[in-house]
């Protein structure tokens, strides 16, 4: 295993700098345009995958970096560029994960390679996890999922929301419930292939930011999907099961479940995309600083100006020491003992939100408004302390982390 290092090799620097390049030429000059537009950006997507950024081979190298720093890399290089767009191109990776972390090896070489298409045919794939009423409360889920044993098949039936990718993608990764009296430890993952009868798209959601993502609800009547989209295996899941109910009757420590295996592996990347935001919205301030003058002066002769920018800049280094802790953490097989990845998740989401309206009120009026990118930043960065468990959901893990008590 790799030892830590603060230092990216050069590789890691080569590839830094190629994301950063396609994000300032392509991302950021049409940044505003898809905001406006609040639509996918595919011809982005597409731009992306002919230059293999968007594809399975490029982020299966990063996800397998002995660092560990591949994906955090990857992710602030690419929401520095715009949030919106850099969700369009990386919300695959979550159903992806959601795959590699609950399913087979034949499910994981049949179905990631889907989700991503190819440059002539670029795809998108969604994980469905959220619903209107069980949101971070995933012991509320009501998705189920019945197991056909005459046809070897699985029957689902529910609404989920708040869907990256929900409708438009060609693979969607739903969890479901498939053992109600269990809570959320009677849970599975299962994959539903493109074209399969009963999915489809609800509403569309107009969003406060990140608007160049597609965020929409998934309603499944009747889905049906074979036994062997069952992420895992049925055995695995009976076994599985068998423990919880064992776990359940003698009050054991508790299971994992499949939405929460996925998040455990993604917190650190979110906190990389929080970093990412910021330190866009930081440069944007400090240039500002340097070049806007009052009183006959550069604003940023005044203290009151650069104490602000200090600060930013030490949040956002420190978030991404955080970031960069849990990722080498994670990829090492190091447990989170003090919960690491919920803590670089909870700093750096925090730090993009204060860091983004620092920016804007730094930038006084011209920060209000949509001449300058530090209005959409201050929008987008509002994300990261909701989505993949909230700010709150992150304390409560860690509080339960370092206490051993089930804080509710």
């Amino acid at each position: 295993m790799a030892e830590f290092s603060f230092e990216l090799d050069d590789d890691q620097k080569a590839v830094r700098d190629w994301i950063h390049g396609f994000a300032a030429d392509v991302m950021r000059p049409a940044a505003a345009e898809w905001d406006e537009r609040e639509e996918t950006p595919w011809p982005i997507i597409q731009e992306a995958a002919k230059i293999g950024l968007y594809s399975l081979d490029f982020y299966a190298q990063q996800y397998f970096d002995p660092t560990g720093l591949g994906i955090p890399m990857t992710m602030e290089e690419l929401f520095w560029g715009d949030a919106g767009i850099a969700l369009s191109i990386v919300g695959t990776g979550l159903a992806a994960v959601g795959v590699l972390a609950n399913g087979t090896e034949e499910q994981i070489g049949t179905w990631i390679p889907q989700m991503y298409g190819d440059a002539d045919d670029v795809k998108v794939a969604a994980f469905c996890s959220s619903e209107p009423d069980a949101g971070s409360d995933v012991g509320s889920m009501r998705t189920r999922a019945v197991y056909d044993e005459a046809t070897d098949e699985w029957v689902l039936n529910g609404t989920k929301t708040w869907a990256t990718n929900g409708g438009i993608a060609g693979v969607h990764v739903v969890v479901a419930v498939v053992d109600p009296d269990l809570g959320s430890k009677g849970h599975a993952s299962f994959i539903i292939p493109p074209g399969t009868p009963g999915l489809s798209q609800g509403q569309k959601f107009k969003k406060h930011g990140i608007r160049a993502s597609h965020t929409a609800e998934v309603v499944l009547d009747q889905v049906r999907v074979p036994g062997s989209c069952l992420l895992g295996s049925k055995e695995k899941l009976d076994e599985r099961l068998a423990r919880a109910r064992e776990r359940a009757k003698s009050g054991g420590e508790r299971l994992k479940n499949a939405a929460m295996a996925t998040f455990e592996a993604s917190r650190p990347a979110v906190g990389a995309m929080a970093v990412g935001t910021a330190r866009a919205a930081y440069e944007v301030a400090l240039d500002y600083a340097k070049t806007r003058e009052q009183f006959g002066r550069p604003i940023i002769d005044n203290q009151g100006v650069a104490f602000q920018l200090a600060d930013m800049r030490t949040r956002i280094d420190a978030a991404r020491l955080m970031v960069w802790r849990a990722s080498w953490m994670a990829v090492s097989g190091r447990p989170f003992e003090s919960a690491e990845g919920s803590m670089s998740k909870l700093f750096a989401s925090e730090t993009a939100k204060q860091v983004t309206a620092q920016a804007v009120q730094i930038l006084g009026g011209n920060g209000f408004t949509r001449e300058y990118p530090v209005e959409r930043m201050h929008r987008d960065a509002a994300i990261y302390t909701i989505f993949e468990g909230t700010s709150e959901i992150q304390r409560l893990v860690i509080a339960r982390t370092l206490s051993g008590v089930q804080i509710r």
